[in-house]
């Protein structure tokens, strides 16, 4: 593998693309370490470093900027907005019918689509800054925090418009990065900066564990943690490539003197078909009825129901509803995602067939119970993963520091697979043997 990366910075091309995006990653992590204007940065440094600081409302969309939403940054709101764009914009698809016009219309419609997704963008940051403001002023960023109250201490409506567009100004210019290394760059932009905000955060993570250890100076929970990592990249690396292959046949036509078709390929569909969609989708729900109860007033019996039962990650019945949204996002998903029927249409178009199947409805039928079969494990698989933190809260009392669990690993181990996969692509189209021999 080092012998291959010396190959690929040898090739003057490929070394500019990779410098590159080394470039843009200094200045995105540059850009989640500066404050906004009217924050006052060491009530908020103060905030962080008390243990009592409860992160694990925003926990999500702290992760996806690299820390910086909890530090209040131009980046704090770093990707998620785009991210949260691009589902709602690809769950819009299915159900309106010029969307998805749109869609097939090739590249043209897809460049209509992504300047819809940008400007969704805006208006998501436009909403998500103004929320955090509002949280930020309130005290309610930093329960249990002394001096969370004083965190904004202006409460001028020109300083909360200034806060709100430098951190709208600050996702634009996260998402215009983003498509540089897209077009520039190495691999896909946006989940660049995603595996680069995710993977920002584990060295402090791993080293809070060490210092709240008590075996060997923490030495042992250490290596605990990082076993029970290497295992899970392991077993989500397994998993990730692990594919259903339906086999597909094309029946040889003859035009004029030519013969055409007769070639065999398949179909691959994957035993995790949703990626980590579904984690994200569960998560951001169980979210909103925390924010509810936290912005409501008075203490009914919903809210101290919600603050019991729904906020804590260790719960019984968060963990039921947490995993049942998972399997449940995971079905949707994919059945939004993947069209059987128009795959077997597609099929019968070009004289394809899959082999002791007839083709037409019986393809999509059978195609539907493959597919169904083969969600059920990976919908299972996505639920345990996601529960990583939650055991680690039991067995190591860690859980806001664990970072080998959940949407983080799922992320790391998805961009990581297919960065390298480009790489490789890029050094065998110049004969070269890539990083798997």
């Amino acid at each position: 593998m080092l012998t291959a990366f010396a190959r690929a910075f040898k090739t003057p091309d490929l070394r500019k693309k990779l410098l590159f995006t080394l470039a843009i990653i200094v200045v995105y992590r540059v850009g989640t370490h500066i404050p906004i204007p009217g924050v006052n940065y060491k009530a908020v440094q103060q905030c962080v470093s008390e243990a009592g600081a409860n992160q694990g409302l925003f926990g999500l969309v702290n992760m996806f900027s690299g820390g910086a939403l909890l530090q209040i940054t131009v980046f704090a709101l770093g990707i998620m907005p785009y991210i949260t764009a691009s589902i709602i914009l690809q769950l819009l698809t299915v159900v309106i019918p010029r969307l998805e016009a749109l869609k097939k219309e090739g590249q043209a419609g897809t460049a209509k689509i992504t300047q819809y997704t940008r400007y969704l963008t805006v208006a998501l940051a436009i909403l998500q800054g103004t929320g955090l403001v509002a949280t930020a002023r309130s005290g309610a960023l930093f329960n249990g925090c002394s001096v969370a109250s004083s965190i904004v201490p202006d409460q001028a409506i020109f300083t909360t418009i200034t806060m709100v567009v430098c951190m709208t100004a600050g996702t634009c210019v996260v998402m215009w990065l983003g498509e540089l290394i897209t077009d520039r760059g190495i691999g896909n932009g946006m989940s660049i900066l995603m595996f680069i905000s995710i993977a920002a955060t584990f060295p402090s993570a791993l080293w809070a564990i060490k210092k709240q250890g008590t075996l060997a100076g923490g030495w042992i929970e250490f290596g605990t943690v990082i076993l029970v990592g290497l295992v899970m990249v392991g077993l989500v690396v397994f998993v990730e490539q692990a594919q259903r292959r339906i086999p597909v046949q094309y029946a040889k036509r003859m035009i004029g003197r030519r013969s055409y078709g007769g070639t065999s390929t398949y179909i691959p569909l994957k035993v995790n078909q949703a990626g980590v969609i579904p984690v994200i989708f569960a998560s951001s729900l169980l979210y909103i009825p925390a924010l509810v109860a936290q912005f409501a007033g008075g203490n009914s019996g919903w809210k101290s129901w919600i603050q019991q039962n729904l906020t804590k990650g260790d719960h019984p019945i968060y963990i039921t509803l947490y995993f049942l949204l998972i399997v449940f996002f995971a079905f949707f998903y994919v059945a939004i995602s993947f069209n059987p029927e128009e795959v077997a249409d597609n099929m019968k178009k070009y004289g394809g067939f899959i082999p002791g199947i007839r083709a037409g409805r019986p393809t999509a039928e059978y195609l539907s119970y493959v597919l169904n079969r083969i969600t059920w494990p990976g919908s299972l698989y996505l639920g345990l993963i996601a529960l990583v933190p939650t055991m680690a809260l039991v067995g190591f009392g860690a859980s806001q520091n664990f970072p080998f669990g959940g949407t983080s690993i799922l992320i790391i181990v998805g961009v990581g697979l297919e960065t390298v996969k480009q790489i490789e692509s890029q050094l065998q189209q110049r004969n070269y043997e890539g990083f798997l021999r």
